[in-house]
């Protein structure tokens, strides 16, 4: 979904690019925050220049999560890190400020969507009409074209959301 689509998700799109995305979504609130909110970079996050910060997501969000307000960690964050930077990346640990998700009394939960019990909901949602997971593809490509996708996908080309490969068209 892109940032000019996202609204139809009832949601606002906030970018490292606009600025300061505790302040942007701070003065969204007139200062409150947010009830709940989705960390869903992982432990790729990077500042405004690049420069990678597995904890600077997790810390925004607290910082922008109201006292007793909960937050979903769904972004990816490896047990093992060999290529990061310092040592307790390649260990899997992040230097995340916990003691202010504490004080806030923020409850969280993680890892990975639990899919199977989701499925038949969905595809009675689909049948129904009421929910189009198509919305969110962007491409639909020959399987031999997975390579290229898959650079478009990581470099975050715009308009790369969702690609579909299709091994019988390779």
């Amino acid at each position: 979904m892109e940032p000019d689509d996202i609204g139809t998700a009832g949601a606002t799109a906030v970018s490292l690019a606009d600025g300061d995305p505790v302040e942007a979504i701070m003065d969204a609130t007139d200062g409150f925050g947010v009830d709940r909110g989705v960390e869903a970079v992982g432990y790729q996050a990077h500042d405004a220049s690049g420069h990678e910060h597995p904890e600077l997501a997790l810390d925004n969000l607290v910082s922008v999560v109201r006292a007793t307000g909960g937050i979903g960690i769904v972004g990816v964050y490896v047990p093992e890190d060999p290529g990061a930077s310092d040592e307790g990346a390649k260990e899997g640990r992040i230097p995340w400020d916990f003691g202010a998700a504490w004080k806030k009394g923020i409850a969280s939960g993680t890892g990975q969507c639990p899919v199977k019990r989701y499925n038949r909901e969905l595809r009675d949602l689909i049948i129904r009409g009421k929910a189009t997971p198509s919305a969110i593809v962007s491409h639909e490509l020959p399987l031999d074209e997975a390579p290229d996708a898959f650079a478009h996908f990581d470099a975050r080309d715009d308009g790369w959301t969702k690609v579909l490969l299709h091994p019988e068209a390779a």
